[in-house]
């Protein structure tokens, strides 16, 4: 089928009116993503070396992670809208100088208090910059490159995500903790220049009146719902600290939705949520990020604790995750398929080859002996978040109006900080579940039943039952992905089918 003279005018007039530096400036914008999604996970393997040199205990130790994920979360949906009104530029300058303090505070920290706020500072500087990078890349890149830039945007956040443990272990091969964070300033430094030369600066073209109550309410609900997933495995999911923050967090939400409804200039306009691909995009994003940060959580503790590899092994074992992606993406070889494919085939396609994956993964002791049968479903679970998780972000972004990119960065944003974490809680909670129901000895943990064993055999047995428990998480995890997937899939092609829906806002100026 031959394009049309008025398509191929329209495509030449797009492509005359492209930012010729655009490739140079995704690819700094992809740098300042790359610091921030590396501080998600690069402090997982310094746990000791804090313990020993701070004296921090268990509670300081899950603060310190945490307190960066906590303020990220919270502040996405409120950043996005604050660079959507005051500038997408701008904030991300504000963001790179934030993430910089932030990371110089950490380094130079004598305490794990000091260490605690140095970390929440940089998770504001985080949550500006992961609204404002792509927000910038949707202005910068026309719709016939949008999916290709967002494939490089996305293979760069799974390449930080794997490759965390990995600088952090080399780095605390020769240095000291210090310098996880120090290794942040000459990229913020960089950042700062190439931004200040490279990047223009974008807008809406309304100015709304700033909703600071949905800003506040946006923010409670989002910090305490994530702080209730993420500290359910270590506290027990009926503890004092999981109900309130889940409760505080469920009626924080409700008002915002109650409040978003009625004021003129909302937020988050709630009639995005009426549009089918926008609602089966964010669907798919949280069950994909479900998935992919579940499994990779019960990945760490099966390589570890049953096949017996150390923190810096496991980590290079995992790599070929994140290596399949982001070959897939930089040679743009999913774009290309992916619009073959059209978005409800590339979500289809991407969730069931991620669903293989982790069933692969789970299954492999029994099919494949060694690492081979791993090796094959982490490269099928690349291959599938290759093809899905840019799509997904397409289709988020793609359903709302163009100056409302802050605010669709900031949900796309949302729903994957908060599905990676409930992929860990719940596929963590069904791993606790089958091991306690298995192991013979009352046992809290792995390590626990080890110790209470009385032979070699009993240990051998209960590393056995654990094995067969991460083996009942991750197929759990891949069936919500397979189920999950083709149920976005479905939604999104419903959207196609039907007429045309605008995604205006259903507030009055």
């Amino acid at each position: 089928m031959t394009a049309t003279p008025a398509a191929e005018l329209s495509s030449l007039v797009s492509a005359r009116s492209r930012d010729p530096r655009r490739w140079l400036i995704l690819g700094v914008i992809c740098l300042a993503q790359l610091v921030v999604i590396l501080d998600n996970t690069i402090l997982n393997v310094a746990v000791p070396t804090l313990t020993a040199d701070l004296g921090a205990g268990t509670a300081d130790v899950q603060w310190i992670i945490n307190a960066y994920v906590l303020v990220q979360a919270g502040l996405l949906l409120a950043a996005g809208a604050a660079a959507d009104r005051y500038g997408r530029r701008r904030l991300l300058l504000i963001g790179l100088v934030l993430f910089g303090a932030g990371s110089l505070a950490a380094a130079l920290a004598h305490s794990t208090g000091q260490l605690i706020a140095a970390r929440a500072g940089m998770g504001v500087g985080g949550a500006l910059l992961l609204t404002t990078t792509l927000a910038v890349a949707v202005q910068v890149f026309d719709e016939a490159e949008r999916v290709r830039a967002i494939g490089i945007w996305a293979a760069v956040n799974a390449l930080g995500f794997a490759a965390g443990p990995l600088v952090g272990g080399a780095l605390l091969e020769y240095f000291w903790w210090g310098s996880l964070f120090l290794v942040n300033l000459p990229v913020v430094v960089l950042g700062l220049c190439a931004v200040a030369v490279l990047v223009p600066e974008s807008r809406a073209e309304r100015s709304e009146r700033p909703d600071l109550l949905g800003a506040l309410l946006s923010t409670v609900a989002m910090t305490t719902l994530v702080y209730a997933v993420v500290s359910g495995p270590d506290h027990g999911w009926t503890s004092p600290y999981v109900l309130t923050g889940a409760g505080l967090g469920v009626c924080a939400l409700t008002a915002f939705v109650v409040w978003e409804r009625r004021v003129a200039n909302p937020m988050l306009d709630m009639g995005f949520f009426r549009d089918r691909t926008f609602t089966g995009a964010v669907f798919g994003a949280v069950l994909i990020t479900f998935g992919s940060g579940g499994a990779l959580y019960l990945l760490t503790q099966q390589l570890q604790f049953v096949l017996g590899y150390g923190p810096l092994e496991a980590g290079l074992r995992t790599a070929p995750f994140a290596l399949t992606v982001v070959v897939l993406n930089f040679t743009g070889l999913s774009a290309r398929l992916s619009k073959r494919l059209g978005i409800p085939g590339a979500v289809a396609v991407g969730m069931t080859l991620l669903a293989c994956g982790l069933a692969a993964v789970a299954l492999a002791g029994r099919v494949v002996d060694g690492y081979g049968g791993l090796l094959t479903g982490l490269v099928l679970m690349g291959v599938g978040c290759a093809f899905a998780n840019p799509a997904m972000a397409v289709a988020v972004l793609g359903a709302l109006p163009r100056d409302k990119a802050g605010a669709g960065a900031g949900i796309e944003g949302t729903v994957t900080e908060f599905g990676s974490g409930l992929g860990v809680a719940v596929l963590g909670a069904v791993l606790s579940a089958r091991f306690s129901a298995l192991v013979p000895v009352t046992a809290a943990s792995l390590p626990a039943a080890l110790a209470a064993a009385d032979s070699a055999a009993e240990r051998r047995a209960v590393t056995r039952a654990f094995g067969s428990a991460l083996e009942a998480g991750q197929l759990v995890g891949a069936a919500a992905v397979l189920a999950g997937g083709l149920v976005a899939a479905g939604l999104l092609r419903r959207a196609q089918r039907a007429p045309a829906q605008a995604p205006a806002a259903t507030h009055p100026a």
